[in-house]
């Protein structure tokens, strides 16, 4: 990259997933907030049929009607991702390549979240912000990043995992084991998607029942997890070799739990920054944050969820998110605020972080 020109920076949105409209928020917030002195800034969505294309209207231009949120449509100039001597190269049809130093992939869910764009980005040879591979598989996959938090003895909440195959043979079966192992109430939800997409908190067997065949629809594995009597907290990490934990934050959600409408649609959730909870519990929370981001040897960025039981004390893992929203609401860019980093900022760290990483793949 020449002195004379900005690092360009392509914010990657959209993708297939159920979290379409989700990342198309988040990155219209990542867009607002960015230095534009700093950056040259190249907008790339990924439909909801997997086109990529310099699009038409930017996500700020993007509208929605009341009560949804806005998907990146169709109309665009088609584009592809080439490798070439300086990391990647944007080709589109009847135009000039263009280099990309780095890319900043603000999508949430399957095909995006969950290390296929991050391969992709591997092979093609450019940096790019937040977790590898690996990592972002793990963090994708709820059923393995318990298994692996529960090897490196961290708290983590009691579930069983049901594969479609088991359900479709003897839901019966699948149904009693829940009940004997996890109880009611409890909660279940699909493997591998976020935005609480899928998720339902069950009572009865047969809200048990509902509840697995929503989150397998979604998904060909689900979780039925204990629904602990807890307050919901998040701590920000960001770093790669020597990660920092921000402060402490907890949701108050509008509805019975923090579900895709209280986050998303429906006013009236709060989020407490930061969370008034005892300074043993906060750094306990920031501690165990910062063994999870290890755990599944992330890069760049995460966020990781907890619940907090006043009555006894105890802290228990949730889950770790390794693109965290981005959203004007989201937890991730306001915990950082609140530690000293305001959202430009976090920006700049999260790309030099993006390009200090890219130094050390293998190649």
């Amino acid at each position: 990259m020449s002195e004379d020109r900005k690092i360009r920076v392509a914010i990657l949105y959209g993708g297939r997933s159920a979290e379409h409209e989700v990342s198309v928020v988040s990155a219209r917030s990542v867009m607002a907030a960015i230095d534009w002195s700093k950056y040259e800034v190249v907008p790339i969505a990924i439909t909801k049929t997997g086109r990529w294309m310099l699009p038409a209207r930017t996500p700020e231009e993007l509208t929605a009607p009341k009560g949804s949120l806005p998907g990146t449509g169709e109309e665009g100039t088609d584009i592809s991702l080439a490798p070439e001597a300086r990391g990647a190269e944007l080709k589109q049809v009847g135009g000039d390549p263009r280099s990309v130093d780095v890319v900043f992939p603000v999508l949430h869910g399957p095909y995006g979240e969950d290390g296929t764009v991050q391969g992709m980005l591997e092979l093609a040879g450019v940096a790019y912000v937040g977790a590898g591979v690996l990592a972002s598989a793990l963090g994708m996959d709820k059923e393995m990043q318990k298994q692996l938090f529960r090897s490196r003895g961290l708290p983590v909440v009691p579930s069983i995992h049901v594969h479609v195959e088991d359900w479709q043979r003897g839901a019966e079966s699948v149904l009693e084991l829940a009940e004997a192992e996890i109880g009611f109430p409890c909660f279940t939800k699909p493997s591998s998607l976020g935005s609480s997409i899928g998720v339902s908190k069950c009572r009865t067997p047969e809200e048990l029942r509902t509840g697995l065949e929503l989150a397998l629809s979604h998904d060909r594995k689900a979780l039925v997890e204990r629904a602990i009597p807890g307050r919901e907290l998040e701590c920000a990490v960001l770093g790669n070799d020597d990660p920092e934990a921000s402060v402490v934050g907890e949701i108050v959600p509008a509805h019975e739990f923090y579900d895709f409408d209280a986050k998303y649609i429906t006013e009236g959730s709060e989020l407490r920054i930061p969370a008034p909870v005892p300074e043993q519990i906060s750094e306990e929370i920031r501690r165990l944050a910062i063994e999870a981001f290890r755990a599944i040897d992330c890069a760049g960025m995460a966020r990781v969820d907890f619940f907090y039981d006043e009555a006894t004390g105890a802290v228990w893992v949730n889950e770790i998110n390794t693109i965290p929203g981005f959203t004007p609401i989201s937890m991730y860019p306001k915990l950082w605020d609140a530690s000293g980093i305001p959202y430009a900022k976090l920006i700049d760290r999260l790309i030099e972080l993006a390009l200090d990483e890219d130094g050390h793949r293998p190649r």
